[in-house]
């Protein structure tokens, strides 16, 4: 029988596992563990349960009462209990980093059982592979199957009390899963056919909103930690930590952090790592958060893990996501480690893109999904996209045009970019992942092919005109008249054509509202000159003019035809009829 004092020696000397759940938008993050909370909270207590929270401690007492299966089983529990994240603000996915590698000793990746793996699924395996972080899969929203019923209190005996029809659109669903998973490197199997879970990832087929599957994930939780966890838990010395969030309460600042590892005292000093010098300043007010709750507790000492809320005398310049620890005397090497640590985490490239994010956490998988795509970055920090940053992506435009992006990821613009000159750069934010990366590469793309077409339309060009020819200007010497680009470009110097492939002249000058333009795109109405043409026994009776292109340059264009509007190929193909009924061999 476990004693009183046995558990304060197991407390002592073995932490709670660091548990984050992930996985895509709408797939159930929030609610499978507002869940678990919730159904575990004793009577009157579930008020203070929020969606908002950042951590949620899960204690041994109240894990045991809230999966009976664990004394049934005949489990037993070393471990103190749970710290959960969730931070449903912050991301698609969290990716809290400590030195060495994640914050979570264990994840769980939500997936809609009925939708399968999403581009944000798909991101966070990325990462959770990256980090080398133990998961389990929570095949949420089973009762959403057609004909579910909830049958038994039991999973397994419930799915096999299913209707044939029902058994096996589940079973084709899991299926279909578990060769997705398998794509993704893993051999996925329902969490009662694996009887060696270190070659097997586990599904477990739940419904945040029933509550079925609930027990069995917490049970695969506790049995996972129990077995490969127990020499990652053990207590070090000195006291490490995650700032999560800076927060204001009234008129208090206060650090929103995650304890991993030691003990902390209400009287120590820390150091913040930062992207310059660590922050270093002492502990006014030390706080804990209490189980199964979002209130937090005036504490003498805390261990890990735990959530806290710490105020310091000096947080200024202190960012989300930076590493802390215990300060004793030790400041030039807490300067070595927190740089290194920053330095390896945010590498940049010479040349690249900007990117802004939210927290460190946010960055590093920002960086990590980006390269994946094969988009270098040459600049990358946390905060608000700033003056700073625009100096620095219009420096890029410089030297690689598709390089002037900025990507902000969970932050804002601030005002004074309002007065910048931004018109040859693109600003990209927003707070999904996968979309942010998907405008990007589609941004880079279309750029790509407008700077190809660029180049391609300095040697030569592409137009089809109407003449207006109820705007004549000037008759003659030179001839002055309106016209409409139905496709391509007109720019001065332009040899133009008539529809039996007769050479007109070369534009001399086009004007808009009489001010001179360098060119004028399509849909655009202009006064065109034309020296050496007499309008009225020339061009009366024609209605379009076309750009007389050579051979060659036919050839390149056609070459090149994923660069032009269909507009543009349209006029192409009728460029090289006219020119070949004059030549038959034209062009080819």
């Amino acid at each position: 029988m476990t004693t009183k004092t046995d558990e304060i020696n197991e407390k002592s000397n073995i932490r709670q596992p660091i548990v984050t759940v992930a996985g895509h938008v709408d797939h159930g993050k929030t609610s499978l563990l507002d869940n678990i909370r919730k159904t575990s909270v004793q009577e009157g207590e579930a008020g203070g349960i929020t969606q908002k929270i950042s951590f949620t401690l899960f204690p041994r007492d109240k894990l045991l009462k809230r999966c009976p299966l664990i004394e049934q089983k005949g489990i037993k529990l070393d471990i103190p209990g749970f710290l959960f994240i969730d931070t449903p603000g912050h991301a698609a996915f969290s990716n809290l980093r400590k030195r060495g590698g994640a914050l979570a000793d264990l994840a769980i990746l939500v997936i809609d059982i009925n939708e399968g793996i999403k581009p944000q699924t798909a991101e966070v395996i990325s990462i959770l592979k990256l980090n080398k972080t133990p998961f389990i899969v929570a095949l949420n929203k089973v009762d959403n199957i057609a004909g579910w019923r909830k049958q038994s209190e039991n999973l397994f005996e419930n799915i096999k009390a299913q209707s044939m029809l029902t058994q096996n659109e589940f079973t084709e669903k899991l299926l279909t899963l578990e060769g997705s998973l398998h794509a993704h490197g893993f051999n996925a199997l329902p969490y009662y056919e694996i009887t060696d879970f270190t070659k097997n990832l586990a599904l477990v087929p739940c419904s945040a909103r029933s509550g079925e599957g609930i027990p069995e994930l917490i049970l695969t939780l506790c049995g996972l930690s129990q077995k490969f966890l127990k020499e990652r838990l053990k207590l070090g010395k000195d006291a490490k930590g995650v700032v999560l969030e800076i927060k204001k309460d009234k008129n208090q600042v206060y650090l929103e952090s995650i304890l991993y590892d030691g003990q902390i005292n209400a009287n120590d000093e820390i150091a913040i790592a930062s992207f310059d010098e660590p922050v270093f300043g002492k502990i006014r007010i030390l706080e804990e958060i209490q189980p199964l709750s979002n209130k937090f507790k005036t504490v003498k000492e805390a261990n890990a893990s735990t959530g806290l809320r710490l105020q310091l005398t000096e947080i200024k310049d202190v960012l989300p996501g930076m590493p802390f620890q215990v300060f004793k005397n030790n400041k030039e090497e807490i300067i070595k480690e927190f740089k290194k640590q920053v330095t390896e985490s945010i590498k940049t490239d010479s040349g690249g893109i900007v990117i802004k994010a939210d927290s460190l956490g946010s960055l590093e998988a920002l960086l990590v999904l980006l390269r994946e795509k094969g988009i270098s970055i040459s600049k990358a920090g946390i905060g608000n996209i700033d003056k700073r940053d625009v100096i620095h992506a219009n420096t890029n435009f410089e030297t690689n045009p598709l390089d002037a992006i900025i990507i902000g990821f969970n932050v804002s613009r601030e005002e004074e970019i309002k007065e910048l000159n931004i018109k040859n750069l693109k600003i990209i934010d927003g707070e999904v992942v996968y979309k942010l990366i998907e405008q990007v590469e589609e941004y880079r793309e279309n750029r790509r092919k407008e700077i190809e077409k660029e180049k391609m339309m300095k040697l030569s060009t592409i137009c089809k005109i109407k003449i207006l020819s109820h705007y004549v200007f000037r008759n003659s010497n030179p001839a002055v008249f309106g016209v409409k680009v139905e496709a391509g470009i007109l720019k001065p110097g332009v040899t133009l054509m008539d529809d039996s492939g007769v050479e007109i002249a070369d534009v001399r000058n086009i004007q808009m509202e009489k001010e001179s333009v360098a060119e004028a795109t399509s849909g655009m109405e202009v006064a065109m000159s034309l020296p050496g043409v007499n309008f009225e026994r020339q061009l009366k009776e024609k209605e379009y003019l076309y750009s007389d292109i050579s051979s060659g340059q036919f050839r390149e264009f056609k070459k090149n035809k994923d660069l032009l509007s269909k507009e543009e190929t349209d006029v192409l193909q009728k460029i090289a009829q006219i020119k070949r009924a004059k030549e038959p061999t034209w062009g080819v």
